[in-house]
């Protein structure tokens, strides 16, 4: 007599689980960390929401239950100054993690706002916190980004808003194309923009973007976007160096 037999299959993964795998830029990204395991604990699900250039992410004081990771664009931080002017002391692009200060249940310290169109997938607090527990992946990559993120707030202040208004620009530039997307288009703030973020006059920013536009390093597209010739800015801040 043939006896039944159970077959007994693998609980489905959840969609959540299934997104973040696929996900372009995970390897990048606070979820790198994650292995298999890790990835099956996902049953929470993640709103990757999308911000329209200019549109505000996150305000400065404000409490969140939430970090976010940036799948794509570029995201500017500002702070608003003792005369009341708005100044942009920072920027993140795709596979950084911002909002941290939601972990320690602090409020932002910045007001975050996009630049360009933005998408972010949106981390609850609550789910880090749980897979940090078993993941200790997850809890050593966290201590990298906040290590990260201090070092680039460093370099932010030591390359960009010191020495020559030439050197400021070029590493400011240099930066900008670090952050481009994938069609290697790289954001390009207003002139007045730069000028506030490398503390330089409106009038010297103006001068040295059109001397490089000139060498052919860089091309600004509309909207506002340019191709920058990294070679090129390259070699103009080491011949400042020499």
């Amino acid at each position: 007599m043939l006896m039944p037999i159970t077959l007994y299959r693998e609980a489905p993964t959840h969609p959540q689980a299934q997104a973040c795998q696929a996900c372009a830029v995970r390897r990048d990204a606070l979820f790198g960390a994650l292995d298999e395991q890790g990835l099956h604990q996902l049953h929470t699900h993640i709103e990757a929401p999308s911000f329209a250039a200019d549109a505000p992410i996150f305000g400065e004081g404000r409490r969140g239950a939430s970090m976010l990771t940036i799948r794509a664009g570029v995201v500017r931080f500002e702070r608003v100054t003792a005369q009341g002017e708005r100044r942009i002391v920072r920027l993140a692009g795709r596979g950084d993690l911002i909002g941290q200060e939601a972990l320690l249940g602090q409020p932002y310290a910045e007001d975050a706002v996009a630049a360009t169109e933005v998408e972010v997938c949106r981390l609850p607090v609550g789910l880090v916190d749980e897979l940090g527990q078993t993941q200790r992946g997850v809890t050593q990559e966290l201590m990298r980004r906040w290590q990260r993120a201090l070092a680039e707030a460093q370099t932010w202040s030591m390359d960009i808003t010191t020495g020559s208004a030439p050197r400021r620009l070029l590493h400011l530039l240099l930066r900008l194309q670090a952050l481009a997307g994938h069609d290697g288009l790289a954001w390009l703030p207003r002139r007045e923009e730069m000028a506030d973020m490398a503390d330089l006059r409106t009038e010297t920013v103006s001068r040295w973007i059109s001397r490089w536009r000139r060498e052919g390093w860089v091309e600004p597209l509309p909207p506002r976007h340019a191709r920058l010739h990294s070679d090129g800015l390259r070699q103009a801040l080491d011949a400042l160096d020499d």
